[in-house]
């Protein structure tokens, strides 16, 4: 599903992708019974995680780069549902939907300063044009990535710590596919970064008009950055 960053931040953030998560730990009393389907679902958790990251590192456009990382931080939530830790699960949908909805409403301001080019191939360069925009993805790159002290960190160490320490079936495999997802989830962070505001640019036609978005965009993404630090 596409549509526009507002939207997609609204999607991706609280409602619509995140309600399969809020069922699952709304119905876990059903699901304790069975201790089978929850080690598939940490399972199936595990390999989203890993394989939505994989799969991300190798996108241009700058909101597929996002989206993809939404479905590799829910694999996480199902993962830590997977092994009975629902309140971790919360925790991780709650911090995810700042940092979420900061990534998509800065991918808009990039977007729209650049004249909705999506390509990242045609960006590059623009960290001294949209200073703000680029303090603010930063921020949330941050946070995705578990960078200490951040709200990421809190939730998404806390989760692999928990997989480390449960001794059940594939917890091992479990751990690892969680911990590699998270060097994937760095490495397409770090690319999305290095790609739009610091490689020699190939904006030529749009470069020395860009500029940073409104002042209701700017207010609503600097209060996300605040979420996503404290």
């Amino acid at each position: 599903m596409e549509g526009p960053t507002p939207v997609s931040s609204l999607l991706h953030a609280a409602t619509m992708v995140t309600a399969g998560v809020f069922l699952l730990i709304r119905c876990s009393t059903i699901f304790e019974y069975s201790s089978n389907v929850l080690l598939l679902a940490s399972i199936i958790g595990a390999l989203t995680a890993l394989f939505s990251a994989i799969i991300g590192v190798f996108q241009y456009d700058v909101k597929k780069i996002i989206a993809y990382s939404t479905c590799s931080q829910l694999g996480y939530m199902f993962l830590s549902c997977g092994l009975s830790n629902y309140q971790v699960a919360i925790f991780h949908l709650i911090n995810h939907a700042f940092f979420k909805a900061l990534l998509f409403l800065s991918a808009g301001s990039i977007i729209h300063a650049l004249f909705d080019e999506q390509d990242m191939r045609r960006m590059g360069g623009f960290v001294n044009f949209l200073p703000f925009t680029y303090f603010a993805i930063f921020l949330g790159s941050l946070a995705i990535m578990g960078f200490p002290f951040l709200t990421g960190f809190y939730s998404k160490d806390l989760v692999l710590e928990l997989v480390y320490s449960r001794y059940v079936i594939d917890s091992t495999f479990i751990h690892l596919a969680g911990v590699s997802a998270a060097f994937f989830t760095a490495v397409y962070s770090i690319r999305l970064l290095l790609f739009v505001f610091f490689l020699k640019t190939n904006a030529f036609s749009n470069f020395f008009v860009s500029h940073e978005s409104s002042l209701v965009m700017s207010i609503s993404m600097f209060s996300l950055t605040i979420f996503s630090i404290f």
